[in-house]
């Protein structure tokens, strides 16, 4: 592991297979031994506390972050209360160490990614055309009018095997 992992992103339009593709390359990567950490961007409200539970009155009476601990994991809720959403690079520095970072969402950043695409996503304009840290597409269709590698969405060893190549993820012994 390493304290500056290596980051690799997932872009693609709503219902594009985003994170589908998430869970099966980190499901890949852990098997072949790495550790992996995700960071996912919501484009609308989310929660993770459920109302009436003691870390939710905890930041209903105002706490700036609840940290949430047991014996298998912790959570850290910090509240924006106003200020504008963090930066890529400032979430980015909260994460521990790791060997890879693999991003959902942040299409807009400049990391290396692959772009996921599903013909029943809700917008089916390609990003790889106007984004150049687009570096593969994986598709549940025939995709010709690039000249990117073209991945099956579903053929999750080759694609983590093209993401190890692309950050340069040492192999595993």
């Amino acid at each position: 592991m390493t304290t500056s992992p290596r980051i690799f992103g997932i872009a693609g339009w709503k219902n594009s297979g985003k994170t589908g593709l998430a869970v099966r390359l980190v499901e890949e990567f852990t098997r072949r031994g790495y550790h992996i950490s995700t960071i996912k961007h919501a484009h609308h409200d989310f929660d993770i506390d459920k109302v009436g539970a003691d870390s939710f009155r905890h930041r209903e009476a105002g706490a700036h972050e609840v940290v949430i601990v047991s014996g298998t994991r912790y959570a850290i809720m910090h509240e924006l209360r106003g200020a504008p959403e963090p930066s890529f690079e400032d979430i980015l520095a909260r994460i521990g160490p790791c060997d890879l970072v693999l991003i959902e969402g942040y299409k807009r950043e400049p990391v290396p990614k692959i772009e996921a695409r599903r013909q029943a996503a809700n917008n089916r304009e390609p990003l790889a055309p106007t984004d150049p840290h687009i570096r593969a597409i994986a598709a549940d269709h025939a995709v010709t009018d690039t000249d990117l590698p073209v991945f099956d969405l579903d053929n999750t060893q080759a694609i983590a095997d093209f993401i190890a190549e692309v950050t340069g993820l040492p192999t595993k012994v």
